[in-house]
């Protein structure tokens, strides 16, 4: 009956502690479960989705996972029902001994948003170990001299199991001698004392044997027995007593071996061998066994192995003390480990985004990092960090969570990867520190334009070129990546006087080399603008423009063109050389222009046949026909010069014509001379015609000119004047219509005079060329009239055999304008 209400209470105990827990269960984790010890693997413990309200189809997207403090992990999620089940065979008696409570904290940790659960897990015990004593014989040295009603404690039973699951009850063999009486204590729990009922007779019996049995409470209900030997001795009435029931020790963790934990002492007040007392352990761990000692004299408990606070913070040990007689007792120590820094924090990295948009605004979270240390009190408190010159920051979560968060703007033209290195310092003595570098890439966005290498471009093609021929290359640069720094380049719409852009040029979209669509003419286009567009394959799409200046280069692709005598129709020119025309007298000027320019448009003049091949001679660079001698009477009246024009190009390109001259001092020798051509030549009767009335209208004109020359002398009484005279000596329309010549040079650079003088009392209007005047013309200067007078000349040129001779001197002036053109004047004197 006793031990049937001893159950019964022990029972109603349990049952009000598991209510107690289950009441104060939402103040210790976000959610807790029990479960018992030895479930198999893969065992549902329960729905943390269902308790949570977190919805299970969300768990693989929010990478859910359990983390843990250390190594240990004995649950795991079924992320495909969100079930928390065992993930290994567990034994609370391994794990948590002989405390009463054994839970594991862990939490349950899910992203996007940043969610964190505290899980707390209750082991349950089931009765799965038998209780055991530390012997199988326990041995009893009793004397003779007992008397009755003596107690004599045994070693009590050890069960790992807990509650109801431990030693309830121990259990006697019938005998004569001794009963059973059972206590329970809070150091020992349930043992028990055998009371001496009939008094030993040492002479009768100097053994007595004994089975004790020691019982649990669960069920399947499991025992453990052993054979209590009692031996009768003499009179030994006194027992070791321990100076204190319970020992308590601070052992500091990693102490060398060797190092003295606490000494317990135990007295007999027995002499003898009554009265001496040896030591040792009872009921001590397996841990415990390995890493403390006990000297059996002195009873001094010593360190043998390493001692770790993670692993094991907590000892109990019995200590039994024993005299001489075989009386014993008992005694508990409390060695507890104290924790030093021995731990480094350990960084993990929960989540990591990488690469990172450069474009991501300042707070973005690229990683979750987690800081543990296993360590305890002030020596678990971690101080974060990153070095400074990064654009990114931590920002402390929850608990021993970072969160890794952009600081300022990213550029990845600058720098496109950044290696962080994470630094966790503890606040123990000394402080200890660990470093973990996350290497995050920076991907590209299109932010930036292509870039020319040049501001401008200009290239130079030479006229005549072939179609598709290239002209030059433009390049551009996009500092961005991949695609967005791929660039390609167009041709920007356009004209060039009056022509498609796309009609003159093209270019290559790739490699941005510029060809001509068509063959280009200096003499027609010099020069042109084109705006080329370089764009990148980005989105939104990137472009700068840059102008390209297209110079075309001349050719020597034109003939001389002469202006002077003109060559055109069936019309012929004629000049009159006087028969008294000195050697180096000028008669006259071939005048020529090239279209092209620069030293394609030097021209070279000579004389390539003539009538009398001694008589005249030309200027190489001038044009200027001046006679080589004197006039002779045998001389031939009418000669012909064929002149040969030659530019300086490579190759030179020339051109001819025909200079006709008649000598004579006669003007109506001149007209004979010229109707006798006139008449030999089939084909020029209309500009005989013509020449008869030109001639008419000249005669007409130097009568006025006489008349206007003899008014001008009276009116400044004999002073010799200047009159200029509008009529053009060469045709305007024997100038080419575009004619212009570039960068001043060409080949009118001088300006000419050439005087011819008439006899005012000829009826036939004599010509007399005497000399020339050379007189070179500024190029700032759009027009400058000389006027020269030179008396002595007019002198010379008298003519003896008429007193009332009146000297004309009429200036035929080539000039240059600024423009590059000329044009040419005829001036009276």
């Amino acid at each position: 009956m006793d031990m049937a209400r001893m159950r019964c209470s022990i029972q109603w105990q349990v049952r009000c502690f598991i209510f107690f827990m289950w009441v104060i269960d939402p103040c210790l984790g976000d959610v807790r479960y029990s479960f018992p010890e030895e479930m198999k693997h893969g065992s549902v413990i329960g729905s943390l989705t269902r308790d949570l309200g977190i919805d299970v189809r969300t768990l693989s997207a929010r990478r859910a996972r359990l983390d843990f403090q250390g190594s240990r992990r004995c649950c795991e999620i079924n992320v495909s029902t969100g079930d928390l089940v065992v993930a290994e065979r567990i034994d609370r008696d391994t794990l948590c001994g002989d405390m009463t409570s054994c839970a594991f904290n862990f939490d349950f940790f899910l992203e996007n948003p940043l969610e964190l659960h505290r899980i707390t897990v209750d082991i349950q015990d089931i009765n799965d170990n038998a209780p055991s004593f530390p012997s199988n014989i326990i041995k009893l040295e009793i004397s003779e001299s007992a008397d009755k009603g003596a107690r004599f404690p045994i070693e009590d039973a050890h069960d790992a199991d807990i509650g109801l699951n431990s030693v309830q009850s121990y259990a006697l063999e019938s005998n004569e001698y001794f009963r059973l009486a059972v206590h329970t204590s809070a150091e020992r729990g349930k043992y028990g004392e055998l009371i001496l009922e009939r008094e030993l007779d040492r002479e009768k019996e100097q053994e007595v044997s004994l089975i004790l049995t020691a019982v649990d409470g669960g069920d399947p209900q499991r025992s453990g027995t052993a054979v209590i030997q009692v031996t009768v001795l003499d009179v030994n009435d006194n027992i070791p007593v321990f100076t204190e029931t319970v020992y308590k020790a601070n052992l500091p963790e990693h102490c060398p071996i060797g190092t003295t934990v606490i000494k317990v002492s135990a007295t007999d007040e027995d002499d003898g061998i009554y009265g001496e007392v040896t030591y040792e352990f009872r009921h001590i761990s397996q841990k415990a066994n390995e890493l403390f000692s006990i000297d059996h004299k002195t009873a001094e408990v010593t360190v043998i192995g390493p001692v770790d606070y993670e692993e094991t913070s907590r000892f109990e040990i019995r200590i039994q003390a024993k005299d001489g007689a075989g009386q014993t007792a008992y005694c508990k120590v409390i060695i507890q480990i104290t924790d030093i820094n021995d731990n480094a924090p350990v960084i993990y990295i929960k989540s990591l985004t990488t690469p990172v948009p450069e474009d991501s605004t300042p707070g973005t979270e690229v990683a979750i990092i987690n800081i543990q240390d296993r360590d305890s009190e002030v020596n678990s408190n971690v101080r974060c960090s990153i070095q400074s010159f990064v654009p990114f920051k931590l920002v402390p979560s929850i608990k021993q969570y970072y969160s890794l968060v952009i600081d300022s703007e990213l550029d990845r033209e600058q720098i496109s990867e950044f290696n962080i290195t994470v630094t966790a310092t503890d606040e123990g003595f000394p402080p200890l520190s660990t470093n973990q570098t996350i290497h995050l890439t920076i991907s590209d966005i299109n932010d930036n334009s292509p870039a020319f290498d040049q501001q401008s471009y200009t290239a130079y093609v030479t006229e005549n070129n072939s179609a598709g021929s290239s002209i030059c290359s433009v390049s551009a640069t996009d500092s961005d990546w991949q695609q967005n720094g791929s660039v390609s380049y167009n041709l920007l719409t356009g004209e060039v006087n009056g022509i498609p852009v796309s009609s003159i040029v093209s270019i290559n979209r790739d490699s941005g080399v510029i060809h001509a669509v068509r063959s280009f003419d200096y003499e027609q286009v010099r020069d042109f603008k084109i705006q080329v567009v370089a764009k990148d394959n980005g989105s939104p799409q990137l472009s700068s423009n840059v102008t390209v200046s297209v110079f075309i280069t001349d050719q020597n692709d034109n003939s001389p063109q002469i202006l002077y005598p003109a060559q055109s129709g069936n019309s012929f020119m004629t000049e009159m050389v006087p028969k008294a025309a000195q050697a180096g007298s000028l008669v006259s000027k071939v005048i020529a222009v090239d279209a092209d320019s620069g030293q394609n448009a030097w021209l070279s003049y000579q004389i390539v046949k003539s009538t009398d091949p001694g008589l005249f001679t030309i200027g190489v660079h001038s044009g200027e026909i001046r006679t080589q001698r004197d006039i002779s009477q045998s001389d031939t009246m009418k000669q012909n010069l064929i002149v040969l024009v030659k530019d300086n190009g490579q190759r030179s390109h020339s051109s001819t014509c025909i200079v006709n001259f008649v000598i004579s001092d006669d003007y109506s020798d001149y007209t004979s001379e010229m109707k006798d051509h006139a008449a030999r030549s089939e084909n020029m009767s209309n500009t005989t015609a013509y020449l008869v009335i030109a001639l008419a209208v000249v005669t007409f004109l130097f009568l006025v000119f006489i008349t206007l020359i003899l008014v001008v002398k009276v009116c400044r009484r004999g002073k010799p004047g200047l009159l200029f005279d509008g009529a053009v000596a060469i045709p305007s329309a024997h100038f080419p219509p575009n004619y212009a010549e570039v960068e001043g040079s060409g080949t009118l650079r001088h300006s000419y005079i050439y005087d011819t003088f008439l006899t005012t009392g000829s009826r036939t209007s004599d010509f007399k060329f005497v000399s020339s005047y050379d007189s070179t013309m500024p190029r700032d200067s759009t027009l400058k009239k000389e006027q020269k007078v030179s008396n002595d000349a007019e002198k010379s040129v008298a003519n003896p055999d008429n007193e009332n001779c009146e000297v004309r001197r009429v200036s035929y002036r080539i000039h240059e304008l600024e423009s590059g053109g000329r044009f040419i004047t005829k001036f009276a004197m």
